[in-house]
């Protein structure tokens, strides 16, 4: 067996502030409280759907999840909630009547928008103190990020490590 190289002090400190970040934004009574204040009653994965089909045009569930890299299932259980609260309708699909396609709702733009404007004043408080030339700089190494993520997510991930 062959002795792993330690990371780079830079990756090294990358993951661990990531963690950091992926905790903080992910606790449960943020999310909690942030869709009281936008009168918003989803949890994170059905708000996190729900935006990404006002982003796209109407999918097929099952496009869906691949596009999200999750199970059908869980798609499926979450479009139900979606349904139910008005926010999404299902279509027939224009390429193959027998499929549907999800397509957001009035109801469910709104609710978006909401979630948005109360996820926009909680990023003013926490960043309020930063000059707008720190702000571009963030948000284009975010994008950086985001799109270098995208592109390895499906890329063969290494056996866990031993320990």
């Amino acid at each position: 067996m062959t002795a792993e190289a330690p990371p780079s002090a830079p990756l090294a400190e990358i993951e661990r502030v990531l963690s950091r970040v992926t905790y903080l934004a992910g606790r449960s009574r943020r999310h909690e409280r942030l869709m009281a204040m936008a009168g918003v009653p989803l949890d994170r994965a059905a708000v996190g759907i729900l935006r990404h089909i006002a982003e796209s045009e109407p999918l097929r569930p099952g496009v869906l999840a691949v596009r999200l890299s999750v199970e059908a299932s869980h798609v499926t259980r979450q479009l139900r909630q979606l349904e139910r609260g008005g926010y999404v309708i299902r279509i027939a699909d224009p390429e193959d009547r027998r499929a549907q396609r999800v397509q957001i709702t009035e109801e469910g733009l709104a609710a978006v928008g909401r979630v948005r404007e109360v996820g926009r004043r909680y990023l003013e408080q926490a960043l309020g103190g930063w000059s707008d030339d720190d702000l571009r700089q963030l948000a284009a190494l975010f994008h950086r990020l985001v799109d270098d993520f995208a592109d390895h997510a499906e890329d063969r991930v290494d056996p866990p490590l031993s320990v």
